[in-house]
C-alpha cells in the first residue's frame, strides 16, 4: 500500500511557491497581493495566504505528539474531552444548590460557585453541596481573596466528612490577589502571603487547584491575543516564583496553578493561542523542575464579553459559538460560555440553556471531544502557533525585565498597555476599521432597546466596597455606539434619514445601502427609495416623510449636477448630506454643503455631531 501511494504521488509534480504565487496574481486581476492576501495581525506579524510542507518541516512543534512535552498538541492522548462548566452566583445556598442539581441533569459537569464572604461557613457549604456527588463533577469556587484559605479548610473538612477519595476531587479555588491589583489598581499584595498556605491546605487533593490566573479579565478588557497570552504566562510565573521561594516544591507549585483564559473572536488565532500557551508554559515550568508531568498547563476557557452587544444580541450566540469552537479545538480542560444576554441583564434560564447547548452541540453532534488536536499539521495553524508564541514570549521577557508581573502591575504598566489597546480598538470601531455586526455594520434598522440597559460594574461579594485605584477599563467594544443609540431613542423625536436616490442606478443603490447602515447605527429611522427623476421630486418626498436628514445618493460625476440644486431647493428645512467623497467636494463646500459620509470618515464622531446638530 505504501509503495502504491509513493508511486501515485510520483506521477505529479509539486507546484513551487512561485507557481502558487503566479496563480494567485492571475486571480487577483491586478490587485495588490500584499494588501489583498497578506493578513497583518494586531499581534504585530503578518501571515501569508498559503504555506508549503517545506515551511512546516522547519518547525519544532510538528515533531511533538499529543500528551507529550511540551504539550503543544494537548495534555491528553486518547481524546479531547472537556468539562461543560456553568457559573452560579450563590446569594442563597439552598437556591444555588437547587440550580446546580438541575443544570447537572442538563449536561453540565463542572460548577462554578461565587460565594459571598460574609455568608461563608461550614453549614453554608453543607447546604450548597447537598446531594452533589463531588467526585463526579468538577467544582470551582470564588470568594473574597481574604477568605479563600478559610474556604479551602471548610471544603477539605467537608470532603473528609463525606469520605471522598482525594484524587477524585477535581476543581479549583479562585485565589488570585494579583487580579485585583491588575483590574482595580488596589494593592492587596499582603494577601499573597497566604498562597503557600492555600497549597498546603489542598495538598492531599492533587487535582484541586489552589491558585488561579484569571487572565480572561484581560480578554474582556480588549487585550489582543499575544497580550493576554504573554501576560498570562508572566502572571503564572509570578505565582511559581512566589510559591517556590516560600518553600513549596516546584512540582507542587505547578500542579496548584490553574489558568482561566479568555477566548476572543479571532477563530484561528485563538486555537493557536491555546497551543502556544501550553508549549510556552511547559518551557517555563521546565526551568523549575525536570518533572514533565508538572509542566502541563491546566486551562479553563471563557468566551469573552468584550465583543458582546445589547442591540441585535442574538448575534452574541454566533460570536460565542466560534469562540467555543476555538477553545474546544485548542484543547482545554473546561469551558464557560457567557450567555448572550449577559451585557444587559442577569442571564435568563433560556440564555443559560443556549449557552450549555452550545458546548453540548460540539460534543454530541460534532464529536469535537473525540478528536485529539485536529489542528495539528495544518500548515497555517502551525505557522500561526509559532508566530504568536514568539510575539507573546517577547512580551513575557519584557515583563520579566521590569521585575516580574507583580511589579509591572503595581507600577501600572500592564494596565496602561491594556487600556491603550482598548482605546485603540474603540477608535477603530468608531472608524469601522473593526466591525461589530449589528452595531457599526448592518444594524437592525427597526430594533429598539425595549428597556435594555448595560449591566453596571461587578458585584461586591465581600460586602465592603474598597476604594479603587487606576485599574483596567473594561468597556465592551460596542458601548460607545450603544450609548449613542440609547440617547437617540430617548429623544423627543427619533430623526428620520431619507435617501434621495437619483442618477446612476448601481451607484445610487450602493450609496443608499451604505448610508442606511451608517445612519441606522445611531438609531435613526432610515427610508430608502428606488429613485427620483428630479431632485425637486426627491426633496418634496423627503419633507412629506418628515425627514430630518436628506442624503443625496448618486455617482461622483453626477454630484456636480445634482447636489447644489438639491441643497438649495431644500433650503435648510432639513440637514443635507452627500453620500461619498466626490472630486467636486471642494466646489460643493463652497456652496455651503458641509456634511459627507463615506468609508474614510469617523462614523462614531460623525453621528455624535449629527445628534448635536439635531438637538439630541
Amino acid at each position: 500500500m505504501a509503495e502504491s501511494k509513493e508511486k501515485l504521488f510520483s506521477d505529479f509534480t509539486a507546484p513551487s511557491r512561485q507557481e502558487w504565487r503566479d496563480k494567485i496574481e492571475v486571480d487577483l486581476k491586478g490587485a495588490d497581493y500584499q494588501k489583498k492576501m497578506v493578513w497583518r495581525t494586531n499581534e504585530g506579524f503578518s501571515m501569508e495566504p498559503f504555506y508549503l510542507k517545506e515551511d512546516v518541516d522547519k518547525l519544532a512543534t510538528v515533531n511533538a505528539l499529543p500528551g507529550e512535552f511540551p504539550y503543544v498538541r494537548g495534555n491528553k492522548k486518547a481524546d479531547n474531552a472537556w468539562y461543560v462548566r456553568q457559573d452560579i452566583m450563590c446569594d442563597c445556598p439552598k437556591e444555588a444548590n437547587k440550580k446546580a442539581l438541575d443544570i447537572m441533569e442538563r449536561g453540565v459537569d463542572s460548577l462554578g460557585f461565587t460565594i459571598p464572604a460574609d455568608k461563608l461557613s461550614a453549614d453554608y457549604i453543607d447546604t450548597l453541596l447537598d446531594g452533589i456527588y463531588c467526585d463526579c463533577v468538577e467544582l470551582n469556587f470564588r470568594t473574597c481573596q481574604r477568605h479563600c484559605l478559610e474556604l479551602a479548610q471548610i471544603l477539605t473538612a467537608f470532603f473528609r466528612k463525606k469520605g471522598y477519595e482525594p484524587a477524585r476531587i477535581c476543581g479549583s479555588i479562585s485565589f488570585d490577589p494579583i487580579e485585583k491589583i491588575v483590574m482595580k489598581g488596589k494593592d492587596v499584595s499582603p494577601v499573597l502571603a497566604v498562597a503557600p498556605e492555600m497549597v498546603a491546605a489542598l495538598k492531599e487533593y492533587p487535582n484541586f487547584r489552589a491558585v488561579t490566573v484569571n487572565a480572561y479579565k484581560l480578554t474582556d478588557a480588549g487585550a489582543y491575543s499575544y497580550q493576554d497570552l504573554g501576560y498570562a504566562l508572566a502572571w503564572g510565573n509570578e505565582y511559581m516564583s512566589l510559591l517556590t521561594e516560600a518553600g513549596v516544591s516546584a512540582e507542587e507549585a505547578a500542579n496548584s496553578i490553574k489558568f482561566n483564559i479568555g477566548i476572543n473572536g479571532v477563530y484561528f488565532m485563538e486555537i493557536a493561542k491555546l497551543r502556544a500557551a501550553r508549549m510556552l508554559w511547559a518551557q517555563i515550568v521546565s526551568q523549575y523542575t525536570g518533572d514533565k508531568e508538572a509542566c502541563k498547563m491546566h486551562v479553563c476557557a471563557y468566551t469573552t464579553t468584550y465583543n458582546q452587544t445589547i442591540f441585535d444580541s442574538y448575534v452574541n450566540m454566533l460570536r460565542s459559538q466560534t469562540e467555543t469552537m476555538s477553545a474546544a479545538l485548542g484543547g482545554v480542560e473546561s469551558i464557560v460560555v457567557v450567555p448572550f444576554d449577559a451585557p444587559y441583564e442577569v442571564p435568563t434560564d433560556f440564555a443559560e440553556r443556549i449557552a450549555r447547548n452550545q458546548q453540548l452541540l460540539l460534543k454530541d453532534e460534532c464529536h469535537f471531544d473525540r478528536m485529539v488536536d485536529v489542528a495539528g499539521g495544518s500548515y497555517f495553524i502551525e505557522e500561526l502557533t509559532k508566530a504568536l508564541a514568539e510575539q507573546a514570549w517577547k512580551l513575557f521577557l519584557s515583563v520579566e525585565e521590569e521585575g516580574g508581573f507583580l511589579a509591572a502591575a503595581k507600577a501600572g504598566a500592564v494596565q496602561k498597555v491594556i487600556n491603550d489597546t482598548n482605546a485603540a480598538r474603540h477608535a477603530n470601531a468608531g472608524k469601522r476599521k473593526e466591525f461589530l455586526l449589528g452595531t457599526n455594520q448592518f444594524p437592525n434598522f427597526t430594533e429598539k432597546s425595549e428597556g435594555k440597559q448595560p449591566v453596571g460594574g461587578c458585584a461586591k461579594c465581600c460586602g465592603n466596597a474598597e476604594a479603587e485605584g487606576q485599574g483596567i477599563q473594561s468597556t465592551r467594544l460596542a458601548s460607545d455606539f450603544e450609548t449613542l443609540r440609547l440617547t437617540t431613542e430617548k429623544a423627543k423625536k427619533v430623526p428620520v434619514a431619507f435617501m434621495l436616490t437619483i442618477g446612476n442606478l448601481a451607484m445610487r443603490q450602493a450609496r443608499a445601502q451604505f448610508s442606511c447602515n451608517f445612519l441606522a447605527a445611531a438609531g435613526y429611522q432610515v427610508i430608502d427609495n428606488l429613485g427620483f427623476k428630479t431632485v425637486e421630486e426627491g426633496v418634496d418626498a423627503a419633507l412629506n416623510a418628515g425627514a430630518d436628514i436628506v442624503v443625496i445618493c448618486s455617482s461622483d460625476d453626477e454630484y456636480a449636477e445634482y447636489a447644489v440644486p438639491a441643497f438649495k431647493y431644500l433650503n435648510g428645512r432639513a440637514m443635507f448630506v452627500v453620500a461619498g467623497a466626490p472630486a467636486c467636494m471642494e466646489d460643493l463646500q463652497k456652496e455651503g454643503i458641509e456634511n459627507y459620509i463615506h468609508v474614510r470618515v469617523d462614523q462614531l464622531k460623525t453621528l455624535k455631531e449629527y445628534n448635536q446638530k439635531l438637538g439630541i
